[in-house]
């Protein structure tokens, strides 16, 4: 609803004349709060978060026909042409200018049409939802149908968006496509989750699933197993055995703009997508060989096959997107120049592929591969050889990818090196336990300090134990070096994996682009504008390295505010 401009008073203010009041809560207290002041000749504003105003849950009584705890207020308050009584309400934002206040109210739908409400409950006996009941205090269930005002009975039903949804970055309706798999509804749940991911396959293989911890089944035994399932009406579509009908892509209207996007990660190709989908031509720059970014060069082909991710950016481009590799910005083509060829905007989403430096003497001999090189040079063809003996120094997932392909490329001896616990450690559960089964063995507290070198190559480290401090700004316990407590290693290849930041050197001093202290590109955060107008970016260039599904979000959001932008014109 619009904002509604009121006086913000409290209830024992009496002399203020005819004036607006709002009153938040329609409980006992809030009640006797409006009474007051509309006997005083205010007009009264009386709010409430719930569907109706009285307070704790009224208790209805079936057989007698009764019901008790009624306030002898309640039905006052209802007919005082003073008050004007809105509830399934929240206070939106409170603006205060001249000791007057702004404030907006959104309002929810009841999703009931009362004059064909009859009263006879049927909904709360068929409703298949079971909610925590927290008027209850969480100690039953009841359905999705809210039962209020009991002296003349209205219902609201409880549309309530799912805890895993609201974890998972792209909001995809989990229980609905769940829900559609149960029932044997492939096509349809493939229909579900294609209208919000493009990437359905992909996120299967390599999501770390934050959904899953979050879901309301582990409370009772094991969570669902919420991202194998989408993978599996994914990869069954991916095998040619499900052609649904559902799934015909629409396009919009040709708008007769282009837009560059700069970048073919997730982030990326998400944006790519949405555009397309409304109606813009779309151009991907890409500096590498292949399209995908980190999800073709940073994650091995033992978790996300190439197949899947070629056919699901193969669908991208068959929606008119062109994609351009060996493309590198900066590089005789600049962001001036995309503007002069007539793109009217431009997503900046280049990643996070720059190692961060361990700061050691010795990291610069030959042998010492940073992870994200490592990983690059072995998905593009180029493997390297690791020797016998190697050593990944970090705790991510990165890391854990780099000893696991180091086993797979023949070494005998593969160790992670990692300065706190397993506690702190960044990398996913499951990759840590695979790597661990796989035989690549795990020190924690441990830092290293000095390469050792023999002709010219890495031979050995010198590290030191940790022991755990305060949290730093992490929110990690600091890592607190051990006084006397150095040792060696021998290797024959070292793998520094502590860390990627951006490399946004291609833009230049004078692209108008400003940065953050980190490095990465600052933004509005409302709508991923940068500095110079036109210019948007997202994904781990503006925010640092996060995981795939968080790049594909902010893709799609990068796609909704170009598109407001081009739509009002610069």
């Amino acid at each position: 609803m619009e904002p509604l401009h009121y006086m913000v008073c409290r209830s024992k203010d009496s002399q203020l004349g005819n004036k607006a009041v709002l009153i938040i809560g329609g409980g006992p207290a809030g009640i006797q709060s409006a009474l007051e002041q509309a006997e005083s000749g205010n007009t009264v504003y009386l709010v409430e978060n719930s569907p109706g105003i009285g307070g704790e849950r009224l208790l209805y009584n079936e057989d007698s026909k009764t019901v008790d705890f009624v306030s002898p207020d309640l039905e006052k308050v209802k007919k005082n042409k003073n008050i004007r009584i809105i509830t399934n309400a929240d206070i939106e934002k409170v603006e205060e200018s001249n000791g007057k206040f702004d404030i907006k109210i959104k309002k929810r739908a009841i999703r009931v049409i009362e004059e064909r409400c009859d009263d006879c409950k049927a909904c709360i006996k068929v409703c298949p939802v079971n909610l925590w009941d927290d008027e209850n205090q969480g100690l039953s269930f009841r359905t999705a149908i809210d039962f209020f005002d009991h002296v003349n009975p209205s219902y609201n039903i409880v549309k309530e968006t799912p805890v895993c949804q609201r974890t998972c970055p792209v909001h995809l309706d989990i229980r609905g496509y769940i829900g559609f798999i149960a029932d044997g509804k492939f096509e349809e749940s493939l229909a579900l989750i294609k209208e919000v991911l493009p990437f359905p396959s992909i996120c299967g293989h390599i999501c770390p699933h934050p959904c899953e911890e979050e879901c309301n089944r582990g409370r009772v035994d094991y969570p669902l197993s919420i991202r194998d399932l989408k993978r599996f009406v994914a990869d069954i579509e991916l095998q040619d055995a499900l052609k649904p009908k559902l799934l015909m892509i629409v396009k919009g209207e040709d708008k007769g703009k282009k837009v560059a996007i700069i970048g073919a990660g997730p982030a990326g190709l998400a944006c790519a997508n949405d555009l397309a989908l409304l109606g813009y031509g779309v151009t991907v720059f890409e500096a590498l060989p292949r399209p995908g970014g980190m999800l073709a060069v940073g994650i091995p082909d033992y978790r996300l096959p190439r197949d899947v991710l070629e056919k699901e950016i193969a669908a991208v481009s068959e929606l008119g997107v062109e994609i351009r590799c060996n493309t590198v910005i900066g590089k005789g083509l600049s962001l001036d120049d995309l503007f002069n060829k007539g793109y009217e905007a431009v997503f900046i989403t280049v990643g996070a592929h720059k190692n961060q430096e361990m700061r050691i003497p010795g990291e610069d001999a030959r042998r010492v591969i940073p992870g994200v090189t490592f990983l690059r040079d072995l998905n593009l063809g180029n493997p390297a050889d690791v020797g016998e003996r190697v050593v990944v120094i970090g705790g991510g997932n990165v890391a854990i990818d780099s000893a696991r392909c180091a086993l797979r490329l023949g070494a005998r001896d593969v160790s992670i090196l990692y300065r706190r616990s397993r506690q702190e450690m960044p990398a996913s559960d499951e990759e840590v336990e695979a790597a661990l089964e796989e035989g690549v063995k795990i020190e924690y507290l441990v830092a290293p300090l000095q390469v050792f070198t023999a002709d010219g190559k890495a031979a050995g480290l010198r590290c030191m134990r940790m022991e755990l401090g305060k949290p730093d700004t992490s929110g990690r316990r600091r890592p607190i070096p051990v006084e006397g407590s150095e040792f060696d290693i021998e290797l024959d290849t070292l793998i520094p994996a502590i860390g990627q930041v951006p490399d946004i050197s291609f833009l230049g001093e004078s692209s108008g682009i400003e940065l953050t202290k980190r490095g990465t590109i600052a933004v509005n955060p409302d709508n991923l504008e940068t500095s110079r107008p036109g210019v948007f970016a997202g994904g781990d260039c503006q925010t640092g390295p996060k995981i795939a599904i968080e790049a594909i979000a902010a893709g799609k959001k990068a796609a909704v505010f170009i598109d407001k932008y081009l739509i009002r014109g610069k």
